[in-house]
């Protein structure tokens, strides 16, 4: 039986993170999962050096950049922009129009607004990806480890001491 491939739109958060880590095409490796970025996301990365890797991330394939199209997504995008950042809303929108997952590690706001309208079960974070990625074998528990510091050395924090506590 063949594996339902997961579309998952990606926040800057997330992107910013494994690039944090120099782990960005990680993410196109997870097994199940396919990555893609909007065009709202790619605009919020602004640092020169981030920006860079992520358009050549999205020209070896690792993502694809993806546009709101119709009536209803632009809809969705408007209205969540009232309370969200445009790259948040971008990727709620598409989400829950196409019936995708998101992977973000806003809080907060944006949190509750994506466990109303795609559900809990369709919201990753950074810590749950590497999670994946150790479970697939292409990460270490040591390694995940080293990420996580380096991580909170940049003011992201997360919850448990270790990787292995979680497996």
């Amino acid at each position: 039986m063949v594996e339902e491939e997961i579309v998952v739109v990606t926040d800057a958060n997330v992107m910013i993170n494994f690039i944090h880590i120099g782990r960005l095409e990680l993410l196109a490796r997870l097994p199940g999962l396919r990555f893609v970025v909007p065009e709202h996301v790619v605009a919020e990365i602004t640092d020169a050096a981030q920006a860079a890797e992520l358009r050549a991330a999205v020209a070896r394939g690792d993502f694809d950049e993806v546009c709101m199209t119709n009536a209803a997504e632009i809809t969705r995008f408007a209205a969540l922009t009232e309370t969200l950042g445009r790259g948040e809303s971008a990727c709620l929108a598409l989400a829950e129009a196409r019936g995708w997952a998101v992977a973000s590690d806003e809080r907060r706001a944006f949190h509750r607004t994506a466990v109303e309208r795609i559900g809990e079960d369709r919201l990753l974070s950074t810590p749950a990806l590497i999670l994946r990625a150790i479970r697939a074998g292409l990460a270490t528990v040591a390694e995940a480890d080293d990420w996580k510091a380096l991580l909170e050395q940049r003011r992201f924090r997360m919850k448990f001491a270790s990787f292995g506590d979680l497996l």
